[in-house]
């Protein structure tokens, strides 16, 4: 079937990720931005322009690159998770960008199978389609409420008779954490979080599995630690115990309310984005 030639094509789909080193993009080295001559002498990243080997988007587009005949490409993601976050549960939704494409033939079933050959056990791409441009502002302007489970390290011990709060919707104040400072407007953010469960863990002793739900734009880690009186309140002011996130993963990607989404993507009317 002949094609007409397009100058992008749009790849839709969700994204579960299983590794706590990969970012979501193309992590640039922040001293040479990965310049090719400016990296040579790059003391930071040593020369190789960028501070991870590999990123979500490298490894789907790589793949998808390679079927389409293009190397150059833009990954729109539904928000992100931080380097050392597991994306789990049904995957976050995401726009691949392939600009310049040679080939329009290809199955999307054959290149969804390929990816997941490819990066079993570090990725999973599911639901692969084609869209449109327009899908892009929607997953990047749409909030969405988050689940997440978190392994938190306590100090001392925990009064379990103080878990009232547990599936109350807290409003919480945060200050811009420092972590973030530098790339972010320092300001007062209110937002809403619940606690769904708290569980002490076997092994290793101190430890404790938390599920929350946090509204869009919440910083998490800070929520449980309080970041000493930065956030309030906090898991640590609740249980009055100081308290630090371990290890923390994106359980499910829900609607600005909190409230579970049966349909993550679905293709768009087509010519809407016209």
């Amino acid at each position: 079937m002949n094609q007409i030639p397009r100058a992008k094509i749009y790849l839709e789909g969700r994204y579960r990720k299983f590794s706590r080193g990969l970012p979501q993009t193309i992590f640039f080295c922040p001293e040479c931005k990965g310049h090719p001559r400016r990296r040579r002498a790059c003391q930071r990243c040593e020369g190789f322009g960028k501070l991870t080997r590999e990123s979500v988007q490298e490894l789907i587009a790589w793949v998808a690159g390679k079927a389409f005949g293009t190397r150059k490409n833009k990954f729109h993601g539904a928000g992100r998770e931080d380097v050392d976050v597991r994306m789990l549960g049904t995957g976050r939704p995401f726009v691949l960008e392939l600009i310049g494409p040679k080939n329009h033939d290809v199955d999307l079933a054959e290149l969804e199978a390929e990816i997941n050959r490819r990066n079993e056990g570090t990725l999973e791409v599911l639901g692969l389609h084609w869209t449109e441009r327009a899908r892009i502002a929607y997953l990047k302007e749409t909030p969405h409420s988050k689940e997440y489970g978190a392994l938190v390290e306590v100090e001392g011990a925990v009064d379990m008779g103080r878990l009232d709060f547990i599936g109350k919707r807290l409003q919480v104040l945060q200050k811009t954490p420092q972590r973030v400072a530098h790339r972010r407007v320092v300001k007062d953010r209110e937002r809403w979080v619940e606690f769904l469960e708290i569980e002490p863990e076997a092994e290793p002793p101190g430890h404790f599995r938390v599920r929350m739900r946090t509204q869009h734009g919440t910083y998490v880690k800070e929520v449980l630690s309080g970041e000493d009186g930065q956030t309030t309140p906090s898991l640590a002011t609740l249980l009055e115990v100081p308290c630090r996130c371990v290890q923390l993963d994106v359980l499910d990607i829900l609607d600005e309310e909190g409230s579970e989404i049966r349909e993550y993507t679905a293709p768009p009317v087509f010519g809407s984005g016209l």
